[in-house]
């Protein structure tokens, strides 16, 4: 079946933004042009102007599934993310049980086959159960499928377990992907070691928590030839160690998240949390820094580390709810609005940022509108604002600091392999 989109927008070679027809065949674009022939189309879909870009990639999710249903499943959390214009995201392993074997990867990999709506890129444990203390077998995990290998949630404490991780993953040419944060440093800390968790009397998690442990990362990655990544940067510090780490040819890659760049802990209200992540929201100098890591290519990509909860379990209030807030269905919307519309990014930046960039450090053969490339496309309304209401979410998860905030830039239909999988008025 071919398709035809036309009475489009997008960038060209030169980055310039002109009309633009695509015309979709098996699952892979075959043409485009400033104006395509629709008889030869067995449908015809108008954008009516509207932007067609590459489907946007997330390196960072957390679908949840298995063991967290009531949070997100992998169902829910991928039409979420093609709600969002992303066509590609990669799920993060703390789930129950834990994708630390070939026998669980290759359920989950099942799995994903059978229930998602966009393409899924499983990570596997590091070390076993994600407890620390026994690496996983990173050859069979390999195998069945695992994208990379992460203990996302938990740092891993052991700079010797790190560097054997780091050897193994080196020799199977697969990279390690770190949440830093040391645990001896932590503090029970529910918030950013800064003036807020001082106003609440809240216990602080201070930035070198973060830092330290990129820093002994960064030089056991020199070591072993590993390519080494950074989930969620958050700190000055640490985009201080990433630049310093590139500029000696490490091969080091980092990411930040929207709430990181758009918000700082003056910015929390009060204990209410759904501010509460971890890593928390840093202070203004902090999130100053990310933009400018960001702008100069310290800070590769973009990821959302869209993180479900239960509206029970957030409204344990800010000590013991979980950490973690939902980001697929506005993350465009929030940084079109507040780093595209204020000059701070260019549209080509920020698209390139959520589609080339990502695939780029991971060796992806996606993220590019070109004809033979995979029909994975979103098409986005970047005229019409609308009020972020959780309400509305098709994730199970509602947890966000944005609500009300008002944006433009809204995904209104999502390709996947030449598959509209969501569009606009049509859930």
């Amino acid at each position: 079946m071919a398709i035809i989109l036309k009475n489009g927008k997008s960038f060209n070679k030169d980055g310039v933004i002109e009309r633009t027809e695509l015309k979709i065949e098996n699952g892979f674009i075959t043409a485009i042009g400033s104006k395509l022939h629709s008889e030869e189309a067995d449908e015809v879909i108008d954008v009516q102007g509207k932007l067609i870009s590459a489907g946007f990639i997330d390196l960072h999710v957390h679908l949840r599934e298995p063991g967290g249903e009531a949070k997100e499943t992998i169902a829910t959390g991928t039409l979420a993310a093609a709600k969002g214009g992303f066509t590609t995201v990669a799920a993060m392993p703390n789930t129950r049980p834990v994708p630390d074997t070939k026998e669980q990867m290759e359920w989950l990999c099942k799995r994903i086959r059978e229930t998602a709506y966009v393409h899924v890129l499983p990570y596997a444990a590091i070390t076993v159960g994600q407890q620390g203390t026994e690496l996983t077998d990173f050859a069979a995990l390999k195998e069945a499928g695992a994208f990379a290998f992460t203990d996302d949630g938990v740092g891993v404490q052991s700079a010797g377990m790190m560097y054997e991780a780091m050897k193994r993953a080196a020799a199977l040419d697969m990279a390690i992907v770190a949440h830093c944060e040391d645990n001896t440093l932590a503090n029970r800390g529910v918030v950013h070691d800064g003036e807020f968790a001082h106003r609440y009397g809240l216990y602080g998690i201070p930035s070198v928590c973060e830092s330290v442990h990129i820093a002994r990362d960064v030089l056991l990655a020199e070591a072993t030839g590993c390519h080494y990544h950074v989930c969620h940067i958050s700190t000055k510090e640490s985009v201080r160690v990433v630049r310093d780490a590139k500029r000696e040819g490490i091969r080091v890659t980092a990411e930040v998240t929207p709430h990181h760049l758009l918000l700082c802990d003056e910015d929390i209200p009060g204990p209410d949390a759904n501010y509460k992540m971890n890593p928390p929201l840093r202070s203004k100098e902090d999130r100053e820094a990310l933009i400018e890591g960001l702008l100069d290519g310290t800070i590769d990509f973009i990821a959302t580390d869209h993180a479900p909860h239960t509206e029970a379990e957030k409204q344990k209030g800010i000590n013991a709810a979980p950490f973690g807030i939902v980001g697929l269905e506005t993350a465009f919307p929030l940084l079109y609005t507040h780093l595209v519309e204020t000059n701070i990014l260019t549209l080509k930046q920020l698209i390139d940022l959520l589609t080339v960039k990502p695939a780029e450090c991971f060796g992806l053969p996606l993220g590019k509108l070109a004809v033979g490339e995979r029909a994975d496309i979103t098409i986005i309304d970047l005229e019409t604002e609308e009020v972020i209401d959780p309400q509305t979410f098709v994730s199970k998860g509602k947890n966000t600091p944005f609500a009300g905030w008002k944006c433009k830039g809204w995904p209104v239909m999502t390709f996947v392999g030449g598959k509209l999988v969501w569009q606009k008025g049509r859930e």
